[in-house]
């Protein structure tokens, strides 16, 4: 009974192991989205024409730069990597040994004789690899912080329902307000530490995911 339960262990173990292994978490900055600090409250200076409550500064950059501002990031992911490499190498080796004839010595059944031995070897090896990854669209997120230089910590993410399942895509990352451009854009190429993660649920996702008992047999098995 003890044997059973150690193997019960080690098994669900094992299990978990390849699920935590098979389904990485993009670690995308928290919280997803802030709300903007409420703004102190000014004594009133309304007139005939002028109004506080509908002041809007005529110069004012339209540009996020506070907590609770948005800014619309443009994704362009495009990348491609391939790698060769090869290698030969051959040795060829051969010795020839003799005994000479030498007169009034014992063993002389072993004197006139030859020996030679000879060997090769070689070795070719070759390697080929390539990947290609594009991903396009846009996501508003949301200044979540803004750091002592300027830039700002943003995050959001989209969730889309359609039929038995669903999508979403969450995205993170360090803008620099320098690149931020007319409609309050940015492409995903000028954030820093940019984290991009797009998912699904539903039976189709279900239908293309690994069974828990093929992915325990492929963690544990050494063959």
């Amino acid at each position: 009974m003890k044997h059973h339960s150690v193997t019960l262990i080690v098994g669900i173990a094992a299990l978990c192991t390849g699920c935590s292994t098979m389904f990485r978490s993009v670690e995308i900055a928290q919280p997803m989205t802030a709300r903007p600090a409420a703004p102190a409250a000014a004594a009133s200076a309304n007139g005939a024409i002028f109004q506080q409550a509908s002041y809007r500064p005529l110069f004012e950059d339209p540009r996020a730069r506070n907590v609770g501002d948005t800014i619309t990031i443009v994704l362009n992911e495009q990348i491609n990597a391939s790698k060769k490499s090869g290698s030969d190498a051959s040795k060829t080796q051969s010795t020839t040994e003799s005994v000479p004839t030498v007169k009034g010595l014992p063993f002389k059944t072993l004197q006139g004789m030859s020996v030679s031995g000879s060997s090769a070897a070689a070795f070719a090896g070759k390697g080929d690899s390539s990947s290609s990854n594009l991903f396009t669209g846009t996501i508003t997120v949301t200044v979540i912080e803004v750091l002592p230089n300027n830039n700002l910590i943003v995050s959001g993410e989209r969730q889309i329902g359609i039929n038995q399942g669903s999508e979403f895509i969450r995205f993170s990352g360090v803008v620099n307000p320098t690149t931020i451009v007319n409609g309050n854009t940015v492409s995903s190429t000028q954030v820093a530490d940019a984290r991009i993660e797009y998912r699904g649920t539903g039976y189709i996702d279900e239908a293309q995911t690994m069974g828990w008992l093929s992915r325990f047999f492929l963690t544990a098995l050494p063959f």
